[in-house]
């Protein structure tokens, strides 16, 4: 069963095969359902996050209901559209908190809307698994809430990596707007000392530009300058990436994991050729060695997900897989919804095996996840391929 909703309007849809499942079993029907939350950049500008990100809670939530539910129990999903919009974020975990009181919340597309749900959540004590990237929503700890995607500081370490192994030292930097570029570009400024790297320039652009000619021109006249990394998300990458490419710069380009879907290459398109970017295991399933332990449940997913929506999967689609599948297998060992018990399992989860990497979480570490979670991968020929 699941519960959609827009910014404008909330609409039921009780899937058959939930309704009859719950009427058809007087022991299932006798029980209250699993009410699981989320709040979605489904569509404006982050919809590339929030759009796989539903599509995957719902296919999820109908596979599990189809099988049996949870403890015997139906999970029910409260899904809204938040836009990508801080203020419509905070509003709907509200919703989500006093009215459908939900058991847990799996969601925030990105930084800005999981940064105004916090207080919420912490407040009323709801587990709550971001799908957000920056540091700050771990960092501190914060009782209440998890994340499952990689940190801008991973994204910057393994950036710096690659760079050594390249023997790069010089780097420029230009930033979109975004809650998620400025964290990512003020955890790079931070970790480059550690990995020898020195920011030689640093550059910004607005949300709306649509237009980066002028700051990549300023970098490709600063004196040293070896390699150029992006730190930013949604169409911004795409058009730094095209303008790179029409005033000639050759310099190694970084983007980020915040571009990591199919979508960038489409947008960027032949300007994409050589660019490196950290991401999950997920874009490069099919090539991982058979010893990798993500490689089942990368393929598996893929497979679901693309013969599902006809679409190319994303790694952010697979950050809602992992903020599921991980509050699941808490309400399990948790033996109901219990929220203190759910949040204490949560904090356990130990050898998960997920889309984005091996999780093991901890009361100091609410994310679990190492560098070596990250592929360094390069686009070749329009498509991903792993940097050995």
């Amino acid at each position: 069963m699941k519960f959609v909703a827009s910014a404008r309007n909330a609409i039921r849809l009780a899937g058959t095969f939930a309704a009859a499942a719950l009427i058809g079993t007087g022991t299932v029907a006798a029980q209250e359902p699993i009410r699981i939350g989320a709040f979605l950049s489904v569509t404006g500008p982050a919809a590339f996050l929030g759009d796989p990100e539903q599509k995957t809670l719902e296919m999820y939530v109908e596979r599990i209901n189809s099988a049996g539910g949870v403890l015997g129990r139906k999970l029910q999903l409260f899904a809204y559209d938040s836009g990508g919009d801080a203020e419509k974020a905070r509003t709907f975990t509200k919703r989500l908190i006093e009215q459908d009181k939900v058991d847990v919340i799996v969601g925030g597309s990105t930084t800005g809307e999981t940064m105004a749900a916090i207080p919420l959540v912490e407040q009323a004590q709801v587990p709550f698994i971001s799908l957000a990237g920056a540091v700050v929503i771990i960092e501190p700890v914060k009782k209440w809430v998890f994340k499952t995607p990689h940190t801008d500081r991973m994204a910057c370490e393994k950036i710096f990596t690659d760079m050594n192994a390249r023997k790069l030292t010089k780097l420029a930097l230009i930033s979109g707007a975004g809650g998620f570029d400025k964290s990512l570009r003020a955890e790079c400024i931070k970790v480059a000392p550690k990995h020898g790297i020195e920011i030689v320039a640093d550059e910004s652009y607005g949300a709306a530009d649509t237009d980066m000619t002028a700051q990549l021109t300023k970098i490709k006249g600063t004196a040293g300058v070896q390699a150029v990394m992006n730190c930013g998300f949604g169409q911004g990458p795409a058009i730094v990436t095209k303008n790179y490419k029409q005033i000639g710069m050759t310099l190694p380009l970084y983007q980020s994991h915040g571009v990591a879907s199919k979508e960038f290459i489409k947008l960027a398109g032949g300007a994409a050729e050589g660019v490196r970017l950290p991401a999950a295991a997920l874009l490069v399933g099919n090539i991982l060695p058979d010893s990798n332990p993500q490689k089942p449940v990368v393929v598996g997913y893929k497979k679901d997900y693309e013969a599902r929506y006809k679409s190319d999967v994303s790694t952010f689609g697979g950050h809602a897989y992992d903020g599921l599948m991980i509050a699941v297998e808490a309400i399990k060992r948790a033996g109901g919804t219990d929220r203190a018990k759910v949040r204490d399992e949560i904090e356990k989860t130990k050898g998960y095996v997920g889309t984005g990497g091996v999780v093991n979480m901890s009361p100091s570490d609410h994310m679990g996840l190492d560098l070596s979670a990250f592929q360094m991968l390069e686009i070749r020929n329009g498509d991903w391929t792993l940097v050995k």
